[in-house]
């Protein structure tokens, strides 16, 4: 019989190959490149994006996070390369793939619960939040990059099929 974790990891492995692609090309030099005002400069969106895997980790070892302890929210560190920023990202991923391939079905039926300085947000099994958190939001965020990207002539990798800069 299947597990739940591995119906989810093709899509996780997939999705880290395709997070990363993105994040390679993403040059140094244009890390506080900024769209917009209210808009994450290029490198700290990339950075949110290579810190997502962590949620993995976060959702299977423990019942429950608070994202704003005492009211600070918790924020990863900008990396300043994209050296560093792959380095990160990859160190990130494979703990994530680590805790998804330990996962048992009970405890990945059972809930978690995400609270924000001390108030509940959400909670709901942890294989429903894996898929939220750790590909959904991943993608949403890369997608965003993959704007930032096209808006500075940075060539697109195709993540479902070949981007207009493959052809």
């Amino acid at each position: 019989m299947t597990t739940l974790a591995e119906l989810y990891l093709p899509d996780f492995d997939q999705e880290m190959v395709n997070t990363r692609r993105v994040l390679e090309r993403i040059p140094t030099e244009k890390f506080d490149y900024k769209p917009h005002e209210k808009s994450f400069k290029m490198g700290g969106l990339a950075t949110h994006v290579a810190n997502l895997p962590t949620w993995a980790p976060l959702i299977i070892e423990a019942d429950s996070f608070d994202v704003a302890p005492a009211g600070q929210q918790i924020r990863a560190q900008e990396q300043k390369s994209t050296e560093e920023l792959l380095a990160f990202f990859e160190k990130n991923a494979a703990s994530a793939r680590t805790s998804i391939e330990s996962a048992t079905d009970d405890l990945l039926k059972g809930e978690w619960t995400l609270f924000a300085n001390g108030h509940k947000m959400l909670s709901d099994p942890r294989h429903r939040l894996l898929r939220y958190f750790v590909l959904h939001h991943l993608i949403h965020h890369r997608a965003q990059l993959t704007v930032y990207m096209r808006l500075n002539d940075i060539p697109l990798p195709g993540l479902y099929g070949p981007s207009a800069d493959e052809r």
